[in-house]
């Protein structure tokens, strides 16, 4: 069955875009491109090191929308829609929650390496192996 609405989480990197070539190229239905932005005093964002400060905080969301803008302006220059979402939040625990909140029934992402000790982990990244874990619908991992 096909998916009537698509979810590409982008994070900048050349595997993000290309989730988002394959998503377009695939499916024929809305598609979202989601930015998550770390929260600076979270463990896994720069803060956790350089100290938090709100114009840091601020840089990160012009940052993520200037992202996702991008994404949707090349889209929309190959004559294709797509809509944009800019979210805060641990990566994966958000793009779980959009999913749920939004509908979706189908995510494509990118995967990297991450966690050398999980195989998982280390095939897919950290982030994409938590999403393919607890997604309850279907995830294509591009890598």
């Amino acid at each position: 069955m096909e998916p009537s609405h698509v979810l590409v989480p982008l994070d900048g990197s050349p595997l993000a875009d290309d989730a988002l070539a394959h998503a377009l190229a695939t499916f024929d239905c809305p598609v979202t491109v989601l930015n998550v932005v770390t929260p600076l005093d979270s463990p896994m964002s720069e803060g956790g090191i350089i100290g938090v400060d709100e114009s840091r905080e601020d840089a990160a969301h012009d940052r993520a929308e200037n992202l996702v803008a991008d994404a949707k302006r090349r889209v929309e220059g190959a004559g294709q829609r797509v809509d944009t979402a800019v979210e805060a939040g641990d990566p994966a625990e958000t793009i779980l929650a959009y999913v749920d909140a939004h509908e979706v029934d189908h995510v494509v992402m990118g995967g990297h390496g991450g966690d050398r000790n999980a195989l998982s982990r280390r095939l897919l990244g950290t982030v994409a192996s938590t999403v393919v874990g607890d997604s309850p619908v279907p995830v294509t991992v591009i890598k």
